[in-house]
């Protein structure tokens, strides 16, 4: 029996950019690509819905909300943001985010789901920033909260970036605890408060990362017996990044990316995984490296 547990919606590609704009659009049908080029079969791929702007309201300032999906949010709040505003633009994203939900739901049916986009952690509840206008993990954590057998989503965010966005959302939220291991000197040069926060010096390699990954979980999982978990497993590590400042190398992926995945299937915890950030401009050679989520998680 397949499982249909692989999020993808051919939109997460289609955003027109600016030449050379630094965000790699392409590598969403990428890695789609790659999959099915693996024999990955397409029946596995759910389709999601776009988010709802009511339930963005919920959850975020429905004022920030109105102003971005109008088109009417001022100009130094879109620069923050990095992209330029256009209808296109706020269709993806609603269907990214969308994804993401979809993703959590996927987890708690079939124990682990996988996004092919998503992690935009550096949206907050009034303002986006870094490419984020909406943050899905916050929105995807409160999701699996209305399990009746869910009581605390523990995110585990390990992309090279610190997940600030959520941070802010989360820190009167006690059933939803925050797990950011990034780099020291890297942006946002303002860092937010996570629930646990392991900064990383420049030039960190495969070894002391894997052992601070492993030590981190280790302490997340202990200290506040998660029922579910969000992962994002951003490849903006890797030593090839134009943003990173890490050395982390491919195998060191992958094997960060095992040890999150074997530690939620040790503990019986549902994982959402979504694929992060990552800026190699050799957009072949950046699927390759999201790829090993996807190894790891045993899709191919």
């Amino acid at each position: 029996m397949l499982l249909n547990n692989l999020t993808f919606h051919p939109i997460y590609s289609q955003l027109s950019l600016p030449v050379r704009h630094r965000f790699p659009i392409e590598k969403y049908q990428g890695i789609y690509d790659a999959l099915l080029a693996r024999g990955v079969e397409r029946e596995r791929f759910v389709s999601p819905e776009p988010v709802s702007v009511e339930l963005l309201q919920q959850h975020y300032l429905p004022e920030y909300v109105n102003n971005l999906v109008s088109g009417t949010l001022d100009r130094q709040a879109m620069r923050r943001i990095g992209f330029p505003w256009s209808e296109q633009l706020i269709q993806r994203s609603l269907t990214a985010v969308g994804g993401t939900i979809q993703t959590a739901e996927l987890a708690l049916q079939h124990g682990i789901a996988l996004n092919l986009t998503g992690g935009y952690h550096h949206a907050a509840a009034d303002f986006g920033s870094g490419f984020c206008l909406f943050n899905d993990l916050y929105l995807a954590a409160r999701r699996m909260l209305q399990s009746s057998d869910i009581d605390r989503v523990l995110i585990v965010d390990l992309d090279v970036h610190q997940g600030d966005g959520t941070a802010l959302l989360a820190q009167h939220d006690d059933s939803v605890i925050t797990l950011s291991l990034h780099g020291e000197k890297n942006f946002p040069h303002r860092k937010q408060q996570s629930d646990m926060d392991f900064p990383l010096p420049k030039g960190t390699t495969d070894d002391d990362y894997l052992n601070v990954v492993d030590e981190a979980l280790s302490l997340a999982l202990r200290s506040y017996s998660p029922d579910a978990v969000i992962y994002d497993a951003g490849v903006d590590i890797h030593e090839d990044d134009d943003l990173g400042h890490l050395n982390i190398s491919t195998a060191g992926v992958l094997a960060r990316d095992r040890l999150v995945i074997n530690a939620c299937k040790q503990h019986c915890l549902p994982v959402a995984c979504v694929i992060g950030g990552g800026y190699q401009r050799d957009i072949g050679a950046l699927v390759d490296v999201h790829l090993q989520l996807f190894k790891a998680a045993g899709v191919y």
